[in-house]
């Protein structure tokens, strides 16, 4: 099989690597020791935990049970609605976790920035009752809100869980599941709506901008490389290794570049949160990337095109770690590079098989022409004219 049938081959074998999955609800199957019986219940997508409740829609009320497995005596759990926004600022929290004394607190809090440690304070709607119980590492809190009038049955619902040390609340974990815990309830269907990202349109933006920069910087600019390497030393291929070399370069870069902006954005919105080395490596990259579009590419385009490389590599594992998805998809990003690694191997070795060719059959004719031998061995037949000994 040629360089090139062995190239398109690969590269079709890499982008068939795509899949989702989705789980059965168990919270139905739960029954709680007080023999409480809830109307509804949702398993919420991440965070190990359960949401059960009772809506009456005439008098407004809701009671609620939000349950959160797994949970170690030095955990915090909150849960909450916000009322006026999809975000966590203005979310208005049921909190509990267990304090030095060895107590289990419960108790209302008001998220009024990024920075809060849930101090405990009133909400903007009634919340008559509210306690909590420690069984078997699983925390349950138990309420009952009075919604006001103005609220709707269907409303944003957050959920959380951080450290404690002593009896301070520390900030959550701005990355993975912990900024994925968020969805639409509606009371009346007893549904959970829950879009890719947890329903938040900030972590669908994020989802995009991850996908855009993993597919442009971290596999099209190798592929890119690849063809130029490898394709131009294939007879077979003549000029057209060129111009795929330039489309997956230019569409790597143009697509790159409206990811590296969406980051940037995302990065504005992101008060108190950083991630200074993704994004100080998204700088570079886009730097170096814009930089082999000047007109003095060629001193730098090959020294610079490989640099890109390796940080968009490195910044695409980055931005899987921030963004925590399951496991798959990093596995898939590991298989797609390692596939790309064996294919520069391979056309590698078959690339310096025919350099050495080529430069020992240019010497052995090279011989040949100085010992008086034509580029065929023969006697005689060189290209070189002969020279005439005079006369016509």
């Amino acid at each position: 099989m040629s360089g090139l049938n062995t190239m398109l081959v690969s590269v079709t074998i890499l982008f068939s690597l795509i899949f989702s999955i989705s789980n059965a609800q168990i919270c139905t199957n739960y029954t709680f020791s007080s023999n409480k019986i809830y109307s509804s219940c949702n398993d919420l997508p991440v965070l190990s935990s359960y949401l059960h409740w009772n809506y009456n829609s005439t008098s407004k009320t809701m009671d609620i049970a939000f349950r959160h497995t797994n949970i170690t005596t030095s955990k915090w759990v909150a849960w909450g609605i916000n009322p006026t926004a999809k975000g966590m600022i203005g979310t208005q929290a049921l909190v509990a976790f267990q304090d030095s004394n060895g107590n289990l607190r419960a108790y209302t809090s008001s998220v009024a920035g990024y920075t809060t440690q849930l101090q405990q304070g009133n909400l903007t709607f009634g919340v008559p009752s509210i306690s909590a119980q420690l069984v078997n590492n699983e925390i349950t809190i138990f309420a009952t809100l009075e919604l006001s009038s103005s609220n709707t049955s269907s409303m944003t619902q957050l959920w959380q869980e951080g450290t404690v040390k002593g009896d301070s609340l520390m900030a959550h974990v701005t990355s993975g599941d912990n900024i994925k815990s968020v969805d639409t309830l509606d009371l009346l269907s007893g549904q959970a709506t829950t879009t890719p990202g947890g329903g938040n349109p900030r972590q669908r933006r994020m989802n995009v901008h991850g996908v855009l920069n993993a597919v442009s910087w971290g596999i099209l600019m190798p592929l890119g490389a690849l063809i130029a390497r490898y394709l131009k030393v294939v007879d077979s291929a003549g000029p057209a290794w060129f111009y795929l070399h330039m489309a997956c370069q230019h569409v790597a870069y143009v697509v790159g570049v409206t990811g590296w902006v969406l980051g940037l954005k995302l990065g504005s919105e992101s008060v108190g949160i950083q991630y200074t080395a993704h994004r100080d490596i998204g700088i570079v990259l886009f730097s170096l990337g814009t930089l082999q579009y000047r007109f003095y590419w060629n001193i730098y385009h090959g020294t610079t095109g490989y640099t890109v490389i390796v940080l968009s590599v490195i910044n695409v594992f980055k931005g899987l770690d921030i963004l925590d998805p399951e496991k798959k998809w990093k596995m898939i990003y590991v298989i797609i590079i390692a596939v790309l690694g064996i294919i520069a191997v391979n056309l590698e070795v078959y690339k310096w098989v025919r350099v050495m060719k080529t430069k020992k059959k240019s010497v052995k004719s090279e011989h040949n022409i100085n010992q008086g031998y034509g580029v065929n061995g023969v006697k005689g037949s060189s290209d070189k004219p002969r020279q005439s000994n005079g006369g016509f």
